[in-house]
């Protein structure tokens, strides 16, 4: 039987990093998750992480996250696994997902753990491009403005979270009113591979 939308879990989630290259050694610095149900809030996550290396300032620029914060943070092998629990058997969701999945994936590598790859992704900035075509930029905070979020950018993990959510109520009640209702439909439109960003036309579903 059809699967509504509304009856399957998502977890919205940001990641704040200390630059922009995991292969370049960056690391994830706070990390954060939102659970929800339809227009519910079931749970949240939300944890600083000591990554063993300075933030660069055009991190520090953007995120403000300074070292004496993160002196005691938990270090990523606490964190990681904690996190993992949180999402498992949820959707995951995030703006400009590649960004995030690479930098979750790169500190599951790094604690010897394998790859996010049994659960469906949704990257809400290919959503918003495909939903809101013409737009003359795609920034998360320009495509809250646009659909009526009045919520301030931060760039704070939960705070993203926060606005992300927002964004994905309103782009899904998009495609509910054209008729976009059923699971498995939406995962053949806005689904994604991490591993490979490709459309997923093989019914995916959750966890």
């Amino acid at each position: 039987m059809p699967k509504h939308i509304d009856e399957v879990e998502f977890t919205i989630f940001d990641t704040e990093t200390t630059g922009l290259n995991p292969q370049d050694g960056d690391r994830i610095v706070e990390l954060a998750g939102l659970r929800v149900k339809g227009s519910q809030r079931i749970a949240r996550f939300d944890a600083l992480v000591n990554p063993a290396r300075p933030i660069s300032p055009a991190a520090f620029a953007v995120n403000k996250i300074t070292p004496q914060m993160l002196q005691d943070a938990p270090l990523p092998k606490e964190v990681i696994p904690r996190f993992l629990e949180f999402i498992q058997g949820s959707c995951l969701c995030s703006y400009n997902a590649e960004f995030d999945l690479n930098f979750l994936n790169n500190e599951l590598k790094l604690v010897s753990l394998p790859a996010i790859n049994n659960l469906v992704v949704f990257d809400l900035l290919a959503m918003a491009k495909r939903l809101m075509p013409g737009l003359s930029r795609y920034a998360l905070w320009f495509v809250a403005q646009k659909l009526g979020v009045n919520l301030v950018q931060s760039h704070r993990a939960f705070s993203d979270v926060e606005m992300t959510w927002e964004v994905f109520g309103k782009l899904k009640a998009s495609c509910q009113e054209k008729g976009i209702i059923d699971f498995i439909d939406f995962c053949k439109l806005f689904a994604f591979n991490p591993e490979t960003g490709d459309p997923q036309r093989n019914g995916a579903h959750p966890g």
